[in-house]
């Protein structure tokens, strides 16, 4: 926030309303005055993926405006070192031998780790089980235990240098220069190209001017140069974009994720 508040000249705060995988937090800034003065900073699944799990007050597509993506989160798959595959091919062939053997924790039914577990299995053919945990905190002590021996949460990274987990695959628009020979998920399978974005909005009758004055504003600091360092060591990417293509990506993530949804008849429970 120390950027926004040196280009505004004034204190920018954020304020954490959590719950409800975020429709709390979205359903405050819709009922929020359209000043300029609040916005609202949101992971992707609550746009695109919650509305299709259960009812919500809200429509994301009509009642938000859509500024900029803030980042782009890199989701990877991780093995525990005891399951013995080095590369995806590998591991599609250790769950064939193996069916139901080996188990995929995530954050929660419906998360992107949900829908990642299913269109992998669905694309290698695979028997996996999936077992979904109430947030990335227990998935990781489970994950890093053996308990369960596949996940795709950036919060497994760190712990590929130390050798507790196996790097086998990335999403996202490009290879991370870091593992530089670990393959992104769509070179082996088209369909797995999942992107996490992070997006802010502003409540519904906003003027455009302060829209797109916000937008110029986080698009400048997001290419910082100790942003994007900041960033990368998160597993995330600056990607600033116009509030005419936050529009676009979120109306086309809305679709594909409502298909996929529908797809493996994932519902919250």
């Amino acid at each position: 926030m120390e950027g926004l508040s040196r280009e505004f000249g004034q204190q920018v705060v954020i304020e954490n309303k959590g719950g409800a995988s975020g429709a709390i937090g979205a359903e405050a800034v819709i009922k929020s005055a359209p000043d300029g003065y609040t916005f609202l900073a949101t992971p992707s699944l609550t746009m695109v993926i919650l509305p299709h799990l259960r009812k919500l007050a809200f429509d994301p597509l009509k009642d938000l405006i859509p500024v900029t993506s803030l980042a782009e989160g890199t989701l990877l798959i991780t093995t525990h070192p005891s399951v013995p595959a080095n590369s995806i091919p590998e591991l599609v062939a250790y769950a064939k031998q193996k069916p139901g053997k080996l188990s995929w924790g995530t954050a929660s039914v419906g998360s992107y780790g949900h829908l990642i577990c299913e269109s992998f299995k669905f694309a290698a053919g695979l028997d996996i089980l999936h077992v979904p945990y109430r947030g990335t905190g227990e998935v990781l002590a489970d994950f890093l235990a053996g308990v369960v021996q596949i996940q795709a949460d950036p919060v497994g990274l760190p712990h590929v240098a130390t050798g507790k987990a196996k790097l086998l695959g990335v999403f996202g628009r490009s290879r991370r220069t870091d593992y530089p020979d670990v393959p992104m998920m769509k070179e082996i399978y088209p369909d797995l190209d999942f992107v996490v974005w992070f997006g802010l909005f502003a409540p519904p009758g906003t003027p455009q001017k302060i829209v797109d004055r916000m937008a110029r504003a986080v698009n400048k600091i997001a290419l910082e140069p100790n942003i994007k360092q900041i960033m990368f060591g998160l597993a995330l990417t600056p990607s600033p974009i116009s509030p005419a293509a936050t529009t676009a990506l979120l109306q086309s993530d809305f679709e594909r994720y409502g298909k996929l949804t529908k797809q493996f008849n994932i519902r919250a429970e």
